[in-house]
């Protein structure tokens, strides 16, 4: 009976240590141990209290129930969604706009029109990037072309 108890604990400790490793144990790991933790510990508990340990069966039956409900729960919530910047060039400086499209204080107008090709390339929503990079590659271009 006490080695029962011992591998319960032991059990639950696994889980514990499984759980503060964060990322490298994924959610679906995580609920498979601790969905498998909670059977065998509500089996293990179900025999025990059968078996006339009340006592003992109880704690476990409680706890793969409890751990039953943690493999159930949906997890984190994710947190809300970054905002995009602003798009508006008359919010932007020149040197902010600079930094945005990499070119210097002395910049052409070729130069700029170049940089904004090569970096809207690789950020255009039709590429994989995100409406909100897109607007502001486009607000740093017209800052620094001006009307």
């Amino acid at each position: 009976m006490s080695w029962l108890l011992l591998a319960a604990v032991a059990a639950f400790a696994v889980l514990i240590w499984a759980g503060r490793r964060g990322d490298r144990t994924g959610r679906r790991e995580w609920r498979l141990i601790a969905g498998g933790l909670a059977l065998a510990a509500v089996v293990g508990g179900t025999v025990l209290a059968l078996r006339g340990a009340w006592p003992a069966g109880l704690v476990l039956i409680f706890t793969g129930l409890g751990l039953a409900g943690l493999a159930r729960s949906p997890g984190p919530r994710p947190g809300p969604a970054p905002t995009a910047p602003s798009p508006d060039p008359d919010g932007m400086s020149l040197s902010e706009a600079r930094s945005v499209l990499g070119v210097g204080p002395d910049a052409s107008r070729e130069e700029i029109l170049e940089a904004h090709a090569r970096l809207i390339r690789r950020t255009h929503p039709d590429a994989g990037g995100t409406d909100g990079l897109a607007a502001h590659l486009n607000a740093a271009r017209d800052r620094l072309l001006g009307p």
